[in-house]
């Protein structure tokens, strides 16, 4: 049901900028170390992962290319080469580009697996730089080809024994951005059995470490001189959307020494580690500690659940968007008329839930299953908010369907704790427009809210240990590390063991 999709690019790379990083993805990270945290990492990046097929056309990897490596004027970015290329329609390839894997998959003997399609791992290239950097690992390089000042080819600098082997090398600005995608290539496919002498010198078969030593120790440099930027989050945000999945090294730069490094020992905090984005669900990460209770819950199949439905002005007149069923729950849809000549609405209204009481309340959360046809991107004229005080505050979903069939997929946890202690709305907003009209499908919606401790509370009960042998840590007043005492301003928390105490550093 689509004509044009051209006035939904800006949306979808706006929404990708604003996301959060969503702290009950990361739950199961708390408190391992080390190898069982390698273990977890891996479950986490690997499940429920819906992969786009690789190449060109809908819904395939220059389709996705277009929305995660868009820059100003329709530009590709190319972490390869400062030339440049510009998009044409979506879905289309870029002349003079190709899709490079950062671990090709001779790697791995060839299959066209999930690691063939994973975003993470697939960067647009230029196609000279491409062919001249094949197939060989990373590291510091003696420069033998220099493609145009970024990408260079040569061999291992400081390893006389590997004369006969090339390696390529990033430019100085992209280095921690490849660092972290084979921090994550290496643990979301850390049971693939690495093949090849291309492989074998970087990677070795297994669990943990799966890098080999001199790789990760250089990785480690690497990701700590260039630092998690807003390109990579952005891009994070919006692969995210595209295929489920995060990048947890891109979402912590320190977890990968917690994995390789220096904090390999010490157990791993995601509530009060670094984080290169603001942090989505405050006391969740402990909600075992308190008993959740069920507020809201409707299957919506022939159950309106209490439902309202607000239709914005300027919405086309006489046109019912929302429709309850029975065997597909809430329905929205802007198009009328037989299918073989559907006549498209200019529409935006939102189904809202009944009024959820969060007073006593310090987080809450819900999910729900639903299915979209007919969007191209879902998520650029499809919207669910926070009503509050009249206000609608938009909320992010993690999971969204690809738009192209009626496979329900769920949500994932939605976070409501930044309204706790208020009164709030669930709202699913649907909007179409005289060119294009999607359905939208929702059912099975469950709202959880516990009264636990708050979020600060929750940083401080984290910081106790029993071992006062521990040396001094330094947190900021939000949770966040300070590596270096040097380094703290202000009201600071220092943890030394068991003991937690606030001082001012001026």
């Amino acid at each position: 049901m689509k004509k044009s999709i051209l006035s939904f690019c800006c949306a979808t790379v706006a929404i990708g900028a604003a996301a959060q990083i969503p702290l009950d993805y990361y739950a199961p990270l708390d408190g391992l170390t080390g190898r069982e945290l390698k273990q977890a990492i891996h479950e986490i990046a690997s499940n429920d992962v819906k992969m786009l097929s690789y190449g060109s056309g809908n819904l395939k990897t220059w389709w996705a290319f277009y929305v995660t490596d868009m820059i100003d004027g329709g530009y590709v970015r190319d972490r390869y080469s400062p030339d440049e290329f510009s998009f044409g329609s979506r879905g289309a390839s870029v002349s003079g580009m190709n899709i490079e894997h950062s671990f090709p998959k001779s790697w791995w003997g060839g299959s066209e697996n999930n690691a063939y399609k994973d975003l993470y791992n697939l960067m647009p290239c230029q196609t000279t730089i491409n062919n001249h950097k094949s197939n060989y690992p990373m590291a510091n390089v003696d420069v033998e080809w220099r493609g145009n000042g970024v990408t260079r080819i040569g061999t291992r600098s400081g390893d006389p024994t590997s004369q006969d082997y090339r390696y390529w090398e990033p430019g100085d600005q992209w280095k921690g951005d490849f660092a972290r995608g084979y921090f994550y290539m290496a643990t979301a496919y850390q049971d693939f059995t690495w093949s090849g002498n291309q492989a074998v010198r970087i990677l070795k078969t297994g669990a943990y470490p799966t890098l080999q030593e001199w790789a990760y120790t250089l990785y480690l440099d690497w990701a700590k001189d260039d630092n998690v930027d807003q390109i990579e989050t952005v891009r994070n945000n919006d692969v995210e959307r595209l295929q489920g999945n995060r990048n947890p090294f891109v979402d912590f730069p320190n977890l990968a020494r917690y994995v390789w490094g220096d904090s390999v020992g010490e157990p791993f905090r995601p509530l009060t580690s670094v984080k290169s984005q603001s942090f989505t669900g405050g006391a969740t990460i402990r909600e075992k500690e308190s008993v959740p209770v069920e507020l809201y819950a409707s299957t919506f199949l022939g159950d309106k659940g209490n439902c309202t439905v607000e239709t914005a002005p300027g919405s086309a007149s006489g046109i019912n968007v929302w429709s309850n069923t029975t065997d597909h729950g809430w329905k929205g849809s802007g198009s009328r008329g037989p299918s073989t000549n559907l006549t498209y609405y200019e529409t935006d209204a939102t189904l809202l839930t009944p009024e959820i009481d969060l007073a006593d309340h310090k987080a809450a959360w819900f999910e729900f299953d639903h299915a979209v046809k007919f969007a191209e991107a879902p998520y650029s004229c499809l919207t669910v908010v926070a009503q509050v005080d009249g206000e609608d505050h938009p909320l992010q979903v993690r999971r969204w369907p690809l738009g192209n069939n009626w496979d329900f997929v769920n949500s994932s946890v939605v976070d409501l704790s930044p309204w706790a202690g208020k009164k709030v709305k669930v709202g699913f907003r649907y909007t179409s427009s005289t060119e294009e009209a999607s359905t939208w499908e929702i059912k099975n919606m469950r709202l959880l809210a516990v009264a636990g401790k708050s979020a600060t509370e929750y940083i401080e009960q984290d910081m106790l240990d029993p071992e006062d042998s521990m040396p001094e840590e330094y947190y900021t007043i939000d949770g966040r590390r300070i590596f270096s005492k040097e380094d703290a301003r202000g009201i600071v928390i220092v943890r030394r063991g068991s003991r937690v105490s606030k001082i001012f550093i001026p």
